[in-house]
């Protein structure tokens, strides 16, 4: 009941193969697929922050 055992856990992973012993993973469904799910808009937003203009002297005055 080793590694060479092709009827344990550890010998299907020594041989790399599945089977009742080592049954492979599967993805389970979950939640219902009759509700899909809805992405809501955002519906209060702010503005925009409005940029600061700095006021330039020009030369000569």
């Amino acid at each position: 009941m080793g590694k060479g055992d092709r009827k344990t856990a550890k010998g299907k992973r020594y041989t790399s193969s599945y089977g009742n012993a080592r049954p492979k993973a599967v993805a389970k469904a979950t939640g219902s697929a009759a509700a899909p799910v809805v992405k809501v808009a955002k519906t209060a937003t702010r503005a925009p922050a409005k940029k600061a203009v700095k006021k330039v002297a020009a030369k000569g005055e």
